[in-house]
């Protein structure tokens, strides 16, 4: 990330900007950064000036305590205002919840695009699951677990033990754990991992929700209930994709979408 904004509590925000046109910011979901979405930014700037960031407490990005999602919003109105007041907004998985929330609090965003924000209201037991995440996660990062909290994030996304033990002994291990303290920013913005009805009743701009086709189930569905509960909301889904979609399938419905006026 070679360029940095302050944000209005004086944390900068670093982040790289490609390409001309309209402003669309990309907005990582959990154990991502900027460079995470890089990939998705590529295609996109051919028709846009597409924004990647390092989320607060990630990568080349600073985090001032006390977290509240409030301060997330506003790294993002440093953004928009950097990429001269006004922009769209994509967020992954739950940069999804974030980009949301940036648009029911009254940010100059003029359309949303969200990625399966995992929402949890058609998973069997979804609810209790996130509770006990919640619990268990800001007991680890309490007491300075950051490998407990990185495999209690791994077992909540469904991957088998095998392949977590298989991750804690590989190279990538010392990096997931340097920003395993930013789950618990996640895990707020999901705000008990349920879709946040009454607050998307107030997201006013045009909201596009995509899923994968491959998905699990209770994912495509909780994507389908952010579009129905915005008001302008529409839903999408790409036919074999999965939570780990492929820029190059996800890039032109974005593309089209943010085009529309």
């Amino acid at each position: 990330m070679e360029k940095k904004t302050l944000s209005r509590d004086g944390t900068p925000i670093a982040y790289e900007r490609t390409g001309q046109g309209p402003t669309v910011i990309l907005v990582s979901g959990a154990m991502s950064t900027g460079g995470t979405v890089a990939p998705l930014a590529v295609p996109l700037s051919e028709r846009y000036e597409v924004l990647v960031y390092d989320r607060r407490g990630r990568g080349a990005s600073g985090d001032t305590p006390p977290y509240a999602v409030a301060r997330e919003v506003e790294d993002l109105a440093a953004l928009i205002e950097e990429a001269g007041g006004e922009a769209s907004l994509c967020g992954i998985s739950s940069g999804g919840a974030l980009v949301l929330e940036a648009a029911a609090s009254g940010l100059p965003v003029r359309r949303v695009a969200v990625y399966e924000t995992p929402y949890a209201d058609f998973l069997e037991g979804g609810e209790r699951q996130n509770a006990e995440y919640t619990e268990h996660l800001t007991a680890a990062l309490a007491e300075g677990r950051r490998g407990d909290a990185v495999e209690l994030f791994l077992r909540l996304t469904g991957m088998g033990e095998e392949m977590i033990q298989g991750a804690r002994n590989s190279p990538m291990w010392p990096g997931m754990e340097s920003v395993a303290p930013t789950l618990a920013h996640d895990n707020a913005v999901m705000a008990g991992g349920l879709v946040p009805r009454d607050r998307l009743a107030s997201v006013t701009v045009p909201v596009l929700a995509v899923a994968g086709g491959a998905s699990p189930e209770w994912m495509r569905e909780g994507t389908r209930a952010v579009a129905e509960a915005a008001p302008n909301g529409s839903y999408r889904v790409l036919e074999g994709q999965t939570h780990m979609v492929d820029p190059s399938a996800l890039a032109p419905v974005l593309a089209e979408f943010f085009s529309t006026t």
